[in-house]
């Protein structure tokens, strides 16, 4: 049986996190004042971050990455559960009424703690991902930290982090299509990290 080579997942999931990241990111750092603005992100939600995202992760299974496939599956999960909650069928709102409340701050500090254990494997592969993962599980905390307090401020905050997350992930997404397609003469530092 032939072996088949596939294209590496990790580009693709990567830019369908930053881009819905971003989005969302951007309502709860205020730059969407309109509510129906920030519904943009349900289309992202549940199509780019969440269902492309959960490809790219079957696809990291395809090619022997655990840790890819279990950051893209998991992160598609996520996207496509948030998504779900502001779809109005299930009741959802615009996503700038979800920056308060209880119940979606223990959504995000469970989604924090599985970051921190995501970062701990993260360090162990290169600066430019754990970098992506350190920001992220900075998001996930203080979203859930003005989720349960309401304080605006606080989820503000968080969408500045987030904002920072995405960049951060698009330039780990460039990095690694750079080095697909230039054979190695255009290369972004990544820097490689101690390996297991």
């Amino acid at each position: 049986m032939r072996d088949i080579k596939i294209a590496n997942p990790a580009p693709l999931g990567l830019s369908a996190f930053a881009l819905t990241t971003f989005v969302l990111s951007a309502a709860n750092a205020g730059f969407l004042p309109n509510k129906g603005d920030a519904l943009a992100v349900v289309g992202l939600a549940l199509f780019y971050g969440g269902l492309v995202q959960l490809l790219a992760g079957m696809w990291e299974f395809r090619g022997g990455n655990t840790f890819g496939a279990t950051a893209f599956s998991s992160y598609g999960g996520f996207w496509l559960a948030f998504g779900t909650l502001l779809l109005p069928i299930f009741g959802g709102k615009a996503a700038v009424e979800l920056v308060s409340g209880t119940a979606l701050g223990y959504f995000l500090f469970g989604w924090a703690i599985f970051t921190g254990i995501m970062l701990v494997a993260a360090v162990r592969t290169t600066g430019a991902t754990a970098l992506v993962f350190a920001l992220l599980f900075l998001t996930f905390l203080v979203l859930a930290i003005g989720a349960v307090s309401g304080n605006t401020t606080i989820t503000r905050i968080g969408g500045y982090i987030g904002i920072l997350t995405a960049l951060a992930a698009w330039y780990d997404a460039m990095a690694g299509l750079l080095a697909s397609v230039s054979d190695g003469k255009i290369a972004l530092p990544v820097y490689p990290m101690a390996q297991a």
